[in-house]
């Protein structure tokens, strides 16, 4: 590939990871040529998040997440799921979690990516070696917002999400971690029900509540390893992003208030 379609993939994937969703033209226009006068520059304030909603059931799924009494039963139960689209579009097989049962962590993706579906994954090394920088080896649990590969690699849509939903909370009640850590745009936005981007949700301590069960846990966005491959100057932020949980999972206390910034 042309160095320079590598660069246009590189800054479509940063905007995208950015929280960038929409196009409005399809070719680039100078708005400030009619006129070069200065204006003043506003602040937006993002609205504060809708109170969430309570989804329906898809599929019996709630009602098959919950009668697993515990992550083996809920892999099979995964396994024998067909409430999302994406078990028929493709994929190899479920991939459900990998890690301590027991984990003080636990890390939510947006999904499994090909070579994660197949046999692990670049971006799923990269975390294991951040992991083990940050002290954090052998204490996470890794799951997904949806356990099936994407076509493509895309991006899981919010109903893939919901019908995965049921299951993954299913996971976070059984495994009971103290902590949860959010990578990438689409797990954040899904788990947290924001609609910032990651580069504005990151480093920021969140209290995830659960939508099926009585689950309060606080929550840490950060950036996808995936897009760290891409952008490795982002590196440095991640690794504060993991930093400061390991701090926080070392001392034993609770984070603020959710939504602060620390």
């Amino acid at each position: 590939m042309p160095p320079a379609r590598n660069a246009v993939h590189s800054l479509l994937a940063f905007w995208a990871d950015a929280g960038v969703d929409c196009l409005y033209e399809t070719a680039p226009r100078d708005r400030m040529a009619a006129t070069r006068e200065a204006r003043p520059v506003l602040r937006s304030v993002p609205a504060a998040p809708a109170e969430r909603a309570q989804p329906a059931d898809s599929a019996g799924g709630r009602e098959l997440a919950w009668a697993a009494s515990d992550l083996d039963a809920l892999a099979a139960a995964i396994a024998s799921f067909d409430g999302c689209a994406l078990k028929s579009q493709g994929a190899r097989q479920a991939v459900c979690w990998r890690g301590a049962a027991d984990a003080p962590v636990m890390i939510v993706g947006e999904g499994p990516g090909a070579e994660e579906d197949a046999q692990g994954g670049r971006a799923g090394r990269l975390l294991d070696r951040i992991l083990a920088a940050a002290g954090l080896e052998g204490r996470v649990l890794i799951t997904n917002t949806v356990f099936w590969r994407p076509p493509g690699n895309r991006t899981p849509t919010a109903d893939e999400q919901l019908a995965c939903a049921p299951f993954v909370e299913r996971a976070i009640d059984l495994v009971r971690p103290k902590l949860l850590l959010f990578v990438g745009a689409a797990a954040a936005k899904s788990m947290l029900d924001r609609s910032e981007g990651i580069l504005t949700l990151r480093g920021r301590w969140f209290e995830w509540r659960g939508r099926y069960a009585n689950l309060e846990i606080p929550a840490l966005p950060t950036l996808h390893p995936a897009f760290l491959l891409r952008q490795p100057g982002a590196k440095k932020k991640a690794w504060q992003d993991f930093l400061m949980l390991a701090e926080r999972l070392d001392r034993g206390e609770r984070p603020g208030e959710g939504g602060a910034d620390l």
